[in-house]
Formats: structure tokens, sequence, C-alpha cells
């Protein structure tokens, strides 16, 4: 099969959530080696998870492994071309969707085990820790301006080789330093495909999908991206 673009951003993202969402499952989840090992681990994780999930979606054909609608957002508007920006965010749904479920397969019998069903939609998607729409907003809003300025620097300055690992430290510090307030979603498909996997799968002891919330992780990042971009037109960048 050839490598393109598309499957390179559908491969990219599933290994974005597997192993994204995987550190939640095992941080969280009930009678699992990780359980309660905490926010260090799963900001270390996420990072993690972004650094490979750059080096799969170029492998399989992606060579700005956006892995997310925000990048793809944010770069176009900084380009003024949006030429590939629908076919490159449907990939990145469906990698999400994929790779939310395969983490649902990875921990089958752990649904189970778990008694809170918060603790069970928390694998899969964000939540705010004070739910304040204004203030929730901003969060996404401004941890997204991070990632895509961070990014467009990266991409900029620095070696092809350390692209990957670079990101992957920039989405660590995003987690550490800004993540506290809503879970850092910054990516409306790392939210959003994974919630609808939640929604649609038959997870044992499973509740509601807080679907009220689910429009945040989702408006954020695509301001927070468009601000980024138009931020970075504005010094020449």
């Amino acid at each position: 099969m050839e490598t393109t673009n598309f499957i390179g951003e559908l491969v990219g993202t599933f290994m974005l959530i597997l192993l994204g969402g995987g550190v939640n499952a095992n941080t969280s989840l009930s009678k699992t080696y990780g359980n309660s090992s905490g926010w260090i681990v799963t900001a270390t994780g996420w990072g993690f998870a972004v650094a490979m999930a750059v080096f799969v979606a170029q492998k399989f054909g992606s060579d700005g492994a956006h892995l997310n609608p925000a990048v793809t957002i944010g770069l176009a508007v900084h380009a003024g071309d949006f030429t590939n920006a629908g076919s490159f965010i449907l990939a990145q749904f469906i990698g999400a969707f994929l790779g939310a479920t395969t983490v649902w397969l990875m921990y089958f019998p752990h649904w189970a085990a778990t008694e809170d069903q918060g603790t069970k939609l928390g694998v899969f998607c964000t939540g705010p820790a004070i739910k304040n729409t204004p203030a929730n907003i901003v969060s996404e809003v401004i941890g997204t301006f991070a990632l895509i300025v961070g990014v467009m620097a990266i991409y900029a300055e620095a070696s092809s080789g350390l692209k990957p690992f670079l990101v992957g430290v920039l989405v660590w510090s995003i987690g550490l330093s800004l993540g506290g307030t809503t879970g850092y979603a910054i990516n409306p498909a790392r939210d959003l495909g994974p919630r609808i996997a939640h929604a649609v799968w038959p997870i044992a002891g499973k509740g509601g999908n807080n679907w009220g919330y689910a429009w945040i992780p989702v408006v954020g990042p695509i301001l927070g991206s468009i601000i980024a971009g138009f931020f970075m037109l504005a010094f020449g960048l």
C-alpha cells in the first residue's frame, strides 16, 4: 500500500492516542501497575506519545505530521492555503477514534474493575478541574497558542532529526505548566475522537459522555490555532 499524507496522519494520530490514552488508562484505571502514579507520569507519557507519533506519521507519508486539526488549521492560516486541511483533519479524527478503541481493548478487564464512571471517561477525553466555561475556553486557547507557536519555531529552527523529540518536549512542557485546568486537550481530534469511541463501544460500567463540555476542547484549540497563525504573520515569521 502506498504511503500518503492521509495515511501518515491517520496512523500517526492512531499512535498518539494509543500511547497517550494508554498512559491515561494506566495511571487511572483500577488494578493496573501504574494506578495512581500521578500527573507527572501522565504528562510525560503524552509528551513521549507525541514524539513517537510524529516519527510514525512521517514514516507513513506525512512529512508535516500535524496529528491535530489545530496544527493543521494554524499552519493553513499562516500559509494562506487550506488545500489539504480537510483530508488531514478527517484522517486525524479516524486515527484518534481507532487509537481510543485500541486502548479500550488493551485494558479490557480493567473497565469492569474500575467503579468510578468519571475516571473511565477521563481515559478518553478531557474535562475541567473547575467548571467555568469562559475560563475553560481561555485555558484551551492559551495552551494551543503555545503549541502552535512552539511547533512553528521548532520546525523553522531545529534540524529534522530533532524535531519530533522537541515537539514531544513542547507538549510535555504544556502539560506540566498549563494542563492542570482542563487537561490540555489542545487538539480537537484527540478529545472528540476518543469521546465518540467512549460513546459507541460497550465499555463496562461507563457513564455519560459529558457532551455539554465537548465543544470546548474543539472550539478552544481552533481559536488558539487561528490566533497563533496570525500572531506569527504579524512578526513576519
